[in-house]
């Protein structure tokens, strides 16, 4: 569905993106992860056409370059920086976006959305006064409003309430159970296990690991932790034979608790980029 091709692109001195290549497939959940610096924003743009690489191709299936404006109508983006206007109502916001693409029926296309994202009720409220989750939740529904066969989200989730988070996560399968492709990212590494068919870790520009979660996890994320608890005290043991470590901690008597942490997606982050602070 979506071909990125050696990708290169720099802004002076600083290298963004570095060689790059990604194959998304349609109606698939893809998930691009990385740090603070690592390409991520740069990769989306170029995805979209928003910015020319350096090297390299990007190309849409059967359509061509996101840089054709008849390419970008199959492409719709719910960007981290909310695409909004505060002082219309969230039905007058949906119109705008749909005139903007000829959408037909631009209200009963807006009716539609509203729904499907849980706002019909404030459907004539402006949205300034929305919530986070609720402008996030309508942030997604403008990326829609001309049926794109590929969503790029780009933090969809970022400041939301438990309740939006997880009606926009209930809503991204959705969408890929309905044919759309879905590029996400995200630094909620549960939200990448949870929705994701398939993950891209991304540093320094280039891609580090790719592969569906437990992939992923059973070639970088280390051995199973048997966590011993004697009183106050804990003792953590990695280990490929965690029923041993706990029938030797059960005839040893010492043990007041013993739990397993399996390895997951934020450890096989955290291994592959480092756990320093990226600014």
């Amino acid at each position: 569905m979506l071909s990125l091709r050696s990708l290169r692109k720099s802004f002076g001195s600083i290298q963004a993106v570095d060689g790059l290549s990604l194959e998304i497939h349609r109606g698939e959940v893809f998930g691009l992860l990385g740090p603070n610096g690592a390409g991520k924003s740069t990769t989306i743009a170029m995805s979209i056409g928003l910015l020319k690489p350096d090297e390299g191709t990007v190309e849409l299936e059967g359509v061509g370059s996101p840089r054709d404006a008849r390419a970008r109508r199959h492409l719709g983006l719910a960007p981290q920086s909310l695409a909004l206007y505060d002082d219309l109502s969230a039905e007058e916001n949906l119109v705008f976006f749909s005139r903007l693409y000829a959408v037909p029926q631009p209200k009963r296309r807006s009716a539609e959305l509203l729904e499907l994202v849980g706002l019909s009720a404030r459907a004539r409220d402006r949205v300034k006064g929305f919530s986070g989750g609720m402008k996030r939740r309508l942030n997604l529904a403008v990326a829609l409003v001309h049926r794109p066969s590929l969503v790029l989200l780009d933090e969809p989730t970022a400041g939301v309430d438990p309740q939006s988070r997880a009606s926009i996560l209930e809503l991204v399968r959705e969408l890929a159970s309905g044919g759309v492709t879905v590029v996400y990212t995200t630094h909620y590494m549960d939200e990448a296990q949870r929705v994701c068919d398939r993950v891209a870790i991304l540093d320094h520009g280039r891609v580090l690991a790719l592969g569906t979660v437990d992939e992923l996890v059973r070639a970088h994320g280390g051995e199973v932790t048997v966590v011993v608890e004697r009183g106050d005290e804990m003792e953590r043991i990695p280990t490929a034979e965690p029923l041993t470590v706990i029938g030797r901690m059960l005839e040893s008597g010492a043990a007041t608790g013993i739990r397993i942490e399996r390895p997951d997606l934020e450890g096989v982050f955290l291994s592959l980029t480092g756990r320093s602070l990226r600014d």
